[in-house]
């Protein structure tokens, strides 16, 4: 039963001439399958909408040829061909009684128009972002003119396509936002005072309510502060008062901050509801409900938020990948069941990778439709075989629930005293602490399902293993870290010396410590490499982060958290080198070799910490199959490997691998669909 203190946060809320059934609202967010996976995508959004969110929205949607962003996979509404691909996500998101919104964009400085080859436009001639050569031109008044022309065109095919609410994007790469910035030299009367500056957001919110027609809401999505300083648009400044002068022209006001990554930081920098101080004080100057977000995970924190009249919808993108029925898990007081966000942004990566969405926590993101993976629901189980799961880390504390959740009997053995596995041993990083919720929520539900046993302190060996006589053994006993070198860089072991003492993450995790000067290695160029390098010197140490890479953990430029960790890591003292690869130690000194240029290059050093591959936990796998093969294993009928122990790599994988595996168990041949081009049309 939910408790009454939430029931602020399921009251509708009207938007203009549409009502949402209550205050949740999923922001516009990428997803890697767009106009390309249309299918896919509408099946993902569809799922939100059955799990309650009142208003779901797509992502970017380009109003113009001229506005391209590939290689990115987004959405179009160039011609009334892009129709149909948007009409099956609003029909699916219909079905289950919530409003479809559309964000139309058109993107300034950030398309470079690799695909159309259009000349990019924008408020004034200036290099497109990045490094690719090409510049945008400014706009003359005849390009404004058409390109008012091809949002009022793009909104009357959204309206074509069902959509209840049109938006209108004042994102950070967005041309209205681009106008609006001080940044903008403009000398017309689209430039100087911010009532100049805001013009071309007005003209665009009256085009779409003319395409959009009396039917369709009119949302505006705008940054509040750029996060700049004083070149950038400031909340206090000038952010607020923008507002103020379009206070009542749309229907509703969707509110970001900053850049993508400035919106969207990771847990390691940022905690739930880090941006309401720059939200104080616009209620004050609109009565149009108001969106903000927050990577909100907390009933508590969003009923407070509505309570205390800083928003009117709860906005969210992360938590409602990570867990798409958060809205009905609250409005059934089902609280322990939610799937809290961890706030890595590896969703975000999947954007990067141009390919279907995924998620840390939820594994069946992005494969709703290809793979007809449901968050909530699971094929019951096909038999009365029983499974042994050895090693409890996130790979098979998923395939126990999961297996658990399907009716198998399931035992899940852990050697260690606590489930968790690498994410237990993680979580005590520093930054890392929320990434225990992947651990914890699973837990939870094991401790739900009486039909899974967990045993810890319980190294099972061969023998073990044989004993105890199940149908079915599923291995996920993890990975090690390395001690010879071998990584990306370095294909065979590196020469290194006993004078230098090498240590590795896992030693640094079980409290080896080393002393006197530190080289941490990072050839893994994720986040382990870093926040080793931080912990040591919180510890006080003196530490220097090495790696072959261009950039400092340099995968975490997909995870939108590459300047944040190289400043963190400045903050705490630790130097920072880039493009040496490690070729060996020797008398003291850690050896080099330019990536670039094959130079050579030493640092003396006392002790080297080497972040580089891991070895899979096999031995017990290998043992096992080895029985199986002479038919000498008694009841048993199957050995498998999932998680790291199969092939190591990030939690998400592991996760996906556990459930991957229960999802599968006995249900025949995997289906894997994928959407092709129909030639014949």
């Amino acid at each position: 039963m939910r408790d009454p203190r939430f029931d602020i946060l399921f009251q509708p809320v009207r938007i203009g001439p549409v009502v949402a059934r209550n205050r949740f609202y999923q922001a516009p967010h990428c997803n890697g399958m767009g106009n390309l996976r249309p299918q896919a995508h509408a099946a993902m959004r569809g799922i939100k909408a059955e799990g309650g969110w009142a208003v779901v929205n797509t992502e970017h949607c380009s109003v113009h040829p001229s506005g391209d962003l590939m290689p990115e996979v987004l959405q179009m509404l160039w011609d009334d061909g892009d129709i149909p691909p948007l009409a099956l996500m609003v029909e699916a998101v219909h079905e289950h009684g919530s409003l479809a919104g559309v964000q139309l964009a058109y993107p300034a400085y950030y398309n470079a128009n690799r695909m159309t080859r259009e000349v990019p436009l924008g408020p004034m001639d200036r290099p497109v972002s990045g490094h690719h050569p090409v510049q945008v031109r400014a706009m003359d008044k005849s390009d404004i003119k058409a390109l008012l022309g091809w949002w009022k065109a793009a909104a009357q095919r959204a309206r074509k396509a069902g959509f209840d609410i049109l938006n209108v994007d004042g994102n950070f790469s967005t041309i209205a936002f681009q106008f609006i910035s001080p940044r903008n030299q403009r000398a017309d009367e689209y430039g100087g005072s911010l009532k100049n500056r805001v013009r071309l957001l007005k003209e665009l919110i009256e085009a779409t309510r003319e395409g959009g027609g009396d039917a369709c809401a009119v949302s505006v999505r705008l940054i509040i502060d750029e996060l700049f300083g004083p070149e950038g648009l400031r909340a206090a400044d000038e952010g607020i008062e923008a507002i103020g002068l379009l206070a009542e022209l749309p229907d509703l006001w969707d509110l970001v901050v900053g850049t993508w990554a400035d919106d969207s930081p990771t847990s390691r920098f940022a905690s739930e509801n880090d941006h309401e101080p720059f939200m104080t004080g616009i209620k004050g100057v609109t009565t149009k409900p108001v969106v903000g977000v927050g990577r909100f995970t907390s009933p508590d924190t969003m009923a407070s938020l509505i309570r205390r009249g800083v928003l009117d919808m709860i906005g969210a993108a992360r938590p409602s990948i990570a867990d798409p029925f958060l809205p009905k898990k609250i409005e059934e007081g089902r609280y322990e069941d939610i799937r809290e966000c961890i706030g890595c942004n590896i969703c975000v990566s999947s954007h990067f990778a141009m390919t279907n969405l995924r998620c840390t926590q939820n594994p069946t993101m992005g494969e709703e439709w290809r793979r007809g993976w449901h968050p909530e629901r699971i094929p019951t189980r096909s038999s009365d075989a029983s499974v042994l799961v050895v090693g409890g880390g996130p790979a098979g504390l998923e395939c126990a629930r999961a297996l658990g959740q399907r009716g198998y009997q399931v035992t899940l053995a852990e050697r260690q005293s606590r489930l968790g596995g690498r994410v237990t041993r993680e979580g005590e990083l520093p930054g890392l602490r929320e990434w225990l919720r992947v651990r914890d929520w699973r837990v939870t539900q094991i401790d739900k399902l009486p039909n899974i046993g967990v045993y810890l302190e319980s190294d099972l060996g061969l023998a073990d293993v044989l004993e105890f006589d199940a149908d079915e053994v599923v291995l996920a006993t993890g990975s090690q870290w390395r001690a010879d070198g071998v990584g990306r860089a370095a294909f065979k072991p590196l020469p290194l010396s006993a004078s230098v003492p090498v240590f590795t993450p896992d030693d640094i995790m079980g409290g080896n410590i080393p002393s006197g000067r530190i080289i941490v290695y990072d050839d893994d160029h994720y986040y382990m490499g870093a926040v080793i390098a931080e912990k040591l010197a919180l510890m006080g140490k003196n530490v220097t982060l090495v790696t072959p890479a261009a950039d400092i953990s340099s995968f975490t430029i997909n995870t939108l958290e590459n300047i944040r960790t190289a400043t963190r890591l400045y903050e705490r003292g630790v130097g920072m080198v880039t493009h040496m690869a490690l070729t060996g130690t020797h008398e003291g000194q850690a050896l080099f070799i330019d990536a670039r240029t094959g130079a050579t290059n030493h640092r003396e050093t006392d002790a080297l910490v080497l972040v580089t591959a891991r070895l899979p936990r096999n031995e017990l796998f290998e043992a096992l199959t080895a029985r199986l093969d002479k038919g000498d294993a008694g009841r048993l009928r199957r050995v498998s490997r999932i998680g790291d122990c199969e092939a190591p790599a990030a939690i998400y994988a592991a996760v996906y691998s556990g459930h991957r595996f229960a999802q599968e168990f006995e249900n025949g041949d995997p289906t894997l669909r994928r959407e092709r081009i129909n030639l014949a049309t």
